[in-house]
Parts: structure tokens; sequence; C-alpha cells
């Protein structure tokens, strides 16, 4: 299972970063990152994050829908996977925590969608 859920967050982020088309760059002199902002073809949000200047992954990366749905929360400390990362898709939540780049854990939800007052 764990070897399905990794590929499957490989898969995902390889997907979403190529086949961008339009991104925003800033570099943050406070903080010397790269912050990035890739577009959907329709112009939504697909993925914000930061990079280092030697090109690693760095802090939260968050990862959207077209529709702007949030999908993933993803952490990153000099290109390694840290931390609780979660995963939205249609009803149900997975969180999968990292301990030295690689899955410790993981759990997942059912989302309940709230109930209209009947009264």
């Amino acid at each position: 299972m764990k070897k399905s859920i990794l590929f499957s967050i490989a898969f995902l982020i390889a997907v979403v970063s190529f086949a961008q088309e339009k991104r925003d760059l800033k570099l943050n002199k406070d903080t010397n990152l790269i912050e990035v902002v890739y577009y959907h073809d329709n112009g939504a949000v697909s993925q914000t994050g930061a990079y280092t200047t030697d090109g690693k992954l760095q802090g939260e990366w968050l990862s959207y829908s077209k529709e702007g749905k949030k999908q993933v929360s993803a952490n990153y400390d000099n290109g390694n996977k840290v931390g609780k990362w979660f995963f939205w898709k249609d009803a149900t939540l997975k969180e999968v925590d990292y301990t030295n780049n690689a899955i410790a854990k993981v759990s997942e939800w059912g989302i309940k969608a709230p109930v209209a007052d009947l009264n």
C-alpha cells in the first residue's frame, strides 16, 4: 500500500509540474526562496509553493483542481518530504505522515457533508 500511495504522489506531482503552461516566479529576498504559482489551462491556480535557489522543493506546497478545490497539501524540507501531507478526493481525506523522507503512517477518513436543518 505504501508503494501505491508513494507512486500516486510522485505521479501527481510530476504530471502537474510538467503539464503547466503558465507559471509566475518571484524571488523572496527575505527567505531566499523562489516562490512559484502554476496555473491550469483555464487560468485557475494549479499549485503554489517554493523552491530553494538550487531547485529543491521547500515548505508548504498546495495543489488545486481546475475548479479551485484543494487536492493536496504537502511539506518539504530542502527537497525531502516531511511532516503531514493531506489528500482530498471526493468524500475521502488521506493523511500521510513522513519521517526521514519515507512514509511512516497513512490514515484515511470519509468526509461527511453537512446535514440540512429539517426544522
